[in-house]
């Protein structure tokens, strides 16, 4: 590829590093990605930048060093060890099988493979050992609902034992992609200044088109998240379910989840009712939590130190506050976290999966 007015660029890479694709470069969650692989320990020779023909022949900067954008196609696989697609599941659904074929260990971030038992579900602070059995050259990124708790529910279930959780995830519209962001954007400029939220359907009236949800998201919340699935649930919601028992190999947890979308632009909470085998303090698990790879305790109401969207995002760790036992339950404890779902919920905990299937190669 030749920019204009100018030689091609020379592909970012050093020979004796395994290469590195990035699939969908040019999205929210590749944008983010490619920003952390500046930032981390750098593992990777060449990195191919790929995205839809639409996106070819942009100019990308990342480790310092500006890239052209490849079309997506079968021939950008060629010689990548391993490829990390930040695209939707239609795409990654067609393109990952091609990658796989052709070699390259696939790190995918959509929801395409989640379910499938021949692809591991990997969160690599509680299950790294399960990228390595990889029978279809796919691992699997879950989904950033399930991200936000996930590391700190796993600390706390290696001590205690998790039986149960409980959960109501309040939700970023940056989950939805820029049209979310934009839909929240428009909404807010729609009634800032007026005197909206006083009748019912008021709020509706002025924002007009909901875009991408239910309802308004500017001045409210929508207690759906997903598409519809069986018996009233989401997909969302089920998913939170079974990636989570995927991930803490508990194939019986009982979980239950409501996915609510508020209007943050990005950063995902939950508020987390979680039951052990064990009783369980508040002081054990601060120091449990405190402990735990990935997760930052701010846990001092008295003093207004606990975790929000506001303050957590553009970071890595899961943020945990409102510690609290509960005053029914010996066995149980509440908690609220914070993770931004564009990090950790997406390309961090990509980049860390990348980085062990690296080290794998690197070892050979």
């Amino acid at each position: 590829m030749t920019p204009a007015g100018g030689l091609p660029r020379v592909p970012i890479g050093r020979a004796d590093r395994p290469t590195l694709a990035v699939v969908g470069a040019t999205g929210a969650v590749g944008t983010v990605l490619l920003g952390l692989l500046s930032e981390r320990a750098d593992v990777w020779g060449e990195i191919r930048l790929v995205a839809s023909e639409r996106s070819a022949g942009r100019g990308l900067t990342v480790r310092g060093e500006e890239a052209d954008v490849l079309a997506l196609g079968e021939d950008v696989f060629d010689g990548v060890d391993v490829a990390m697609f930040g695209v939707p599941a239609d795409v990654a659904a067609h393109w990952a099988p091609v990658a796989a074929a052709r070699g390259t260990v696939v790190v995918d971030d959509s929801g395409a493979f989640r379910a499938d038992p021949d692809v591991p579900l990997v969160v690599p602070e509680i299950n790294a050992h399960a990228a390595r059995t990889r029978p279809r050259g796919i691992v699997a990124n879950p989904g950033c609902a399930t991200l936000t708790t996930v590391v700190a529910l796993g600390a706390l279930h290696a001590e205690w034992g998790l039986e149960e959780m409980v959960v109501s995830t309040y939700q970023a519209v940056s989950e939805s992609g820029r049209r979310g962001v934009e839909t929240l954007r428009e909404q807010l400029a729609a009634v800032a200044g007026a005197e909206l939220g006083v009748h019912p359907g008021d709020v509706r009236r002025a924002v007009g088109d909901t875009g991408p949800y239910a309802a308004p998201v500017a001045l409210n919340v929508v207690p759906f998240s997903g598409t519809p699935a069986e018996d009233g649930w989401t997909d969302e919601e089920l998913a939170v379910r079974e990636e989570t028992r995927r991930i803490l190999g508990l194939p019986g947890l009982r979980v239950t989840a409501t996915c609510v979308r508020v209007p943050v632009v990005t950063t995902h909470s939950a508020s987390v009712h979680a039951r052990f085998e064990d009783e369980v303090s508040v002081a054990k698990a601060h120091e449990i939590l405190a402990n735990a790879p990935g997760v930052v305790v701010c846990d001092d109401p008295a003093v207004g130190e606990f975790p929000t969207p506001a303050d957590a995002v553009g970071t890595d760790p899961a943020w945990v506050g409102r510690v609290r036992c509960s005053p029914d339950d010996q066995r149980a404890l509440e908690l609220f976290v914070c993770g931004d779902n564009l990090r950790k919920g997406a390309a961090l905990n990509m980049a860390q999966i990348g980085e062990l299937i690296a080290a794998e190669r690197a070892g050979e």
